[in-house]
């Protein structure tokens, strides 16, 4: 770089090291020719109030990202954090009293309940994503992928936990035949 120069401006002194090709410059560029470097730089704008930036040439199959269905506050903006997310501090809360049920275990069923606490607080946000057009940050997905991941995986935890032994609430027969043949 010239007296007076640095690469955030653009501007190169004459016969420097820029100038200089593949030996001064490295590795880099060798794959940089001229024109490009050109194209590269930024566009001078008059008085010194700043640069903009050529876009990028890189392929890209995504243009832009798009929220998803739903993701939109769940109450005005002028309205305090936890308002504007209640779906998912719903959620949260619920699957966090599950949790507490489970680690602090206060009687016998604690860990049975707890465990359908935690799958009932899925199956809560699966029927808010459902009903509630804009869920805020429970919104993850599209709403139909939303719907299946937060359905199945509250169904199988709630099933889980009411067939824990010892002596499960819900007893199906079929599993355990299935055990019994697989194990043999």
């Amino acid at each position: 770089m010239g007296a007076g120069t640095s690469p955030a401006d653009g501007s190169h002194a004459p016969g420097g090291a820029e100038d200089a090709g593949p030996a001064a410059g490295g590795p880099e560029e060798t794959a940089v020719t001229g024109a490009a470097r050109a194209a590269d730089e930024p566009a001078e704008s008059g008085e010194g109030g700043g640069s903009t930036r050529a876009p990028s040439r890189r392929f890209s199959l995504t243009h832009d990202t798009a929220r998803p269905e739903g993701g939109g506050r769940a109450a005005p903006g002028d309205a305090p954090a936890p308002a504007r997310q209640w779906p998912l501090l719903t959620v949260l809360c619920t699957a966090g009293a599950g949790l507490l049920l489970v680690g602090t275990d206060p009687f016998a069923e604690a860990f049975r309940i707890g465990a359908m606490l935690i799958g009932v607080a899925l199956l809560v946000g699966a029927v808010l994503r459902w009903v509630v057009p804009s869920v805020g940050m429970l919104a993850v997905r599209s709403r139909f992928t939303d719907l299946v991941t937060y359905g199945l995986m509250g169904s199988l935890i709630v099933l889980l936990a009411l067939m824990a032994q010892p002596k499960p609430w819900l007893y199906v027969p079929i599993l355990q035949d299935i055990v019994h043949f697989t194990i043999r």
